[in-house]
């Protein structure tokens, strides 16, 4: 075992065990990562659902798939990407995480981050755009696609998934046309 993953093994212990906010006393699993942790590429979503909480993998329900879908689609490999979240427990009835329950689990995210090392940081969605990039009046319509530059390290925000479940269009510029969009852009990225 690497000292690398010996790193995030004891972080992921240290996560399962973890009692800083409310969200770790109602849990079935703490839902740690995904994915490679030498990848260039770190996808941040927002909160574990329902089926990452009995599974403890992140990005497995429907909107996982669908992420899932379209990296395989548009040519990411397994190595390609890790996968976490801003909060590492499910909020009850899958609402948006608590500025306090992210400030928790900030540890563990930055600590994440440290570990894996990777070149770009992609934000799933609103509450990943929120979590990183300090501008009350940006959304995520106006910055997916954008790539933000901050210590050193390229942060580019797209649309969570289950957004997209709510839009089916595949349309040019439809919400899953942009997402794809941006998932190339993003694999042609120079590290």
């Amino acid at each position: 075992m690497t000292l690398l993953l010996s790193h995030l093994e004891k972080l992921k212990e240290e996560a399962q065990r973890c009692s800083l906010c409310s969200l770790g006393a109602q849990r079935n699993k703490s839902v740690f990562s995904d994915g490679c942790e030498k990848a260039p590429i770190m996808f941040i979503g927002e909160a574990p659902g329902q089926n990452e909480d009995e599974t403890g993998i992140p990005f497995i329900g429907r909107a996982g798939q669908l992420l899932r879908k379209y990296l395989f689609e548009t040519g990411y490999k397994q190595e390609d990407f890790y996968i976490a979240n801003t909060v590492k427990c499910r909020p009850p009835k899958n609402r948006k995480p608590t500025p306090d329950e992210k400030n928790a689990c900030r540890y563990f995210l930055q600590k994440q981050i440290e570990y894996v090392n990777p070149k770009v940081i992609v934000l799933v969605g609103a509450t990943a755009l929120e979590s990183f990039i300090n501008d009350k009046k940006l959304t995520i319509s106006k910055a997916r696609g954008k790539i933000y530059e901050m210590e050193g390290r390229k942060y580019v925000p797209i649309f969570h998934p289950s957004y997209l479940l709510r839009y089916h269009s595949l349309e040019e510029n439809s919400p899953r046309d942009l997402f794809k969009k941006d998932l190339v852009m993003i694999k042609k990225m120079k590290f």
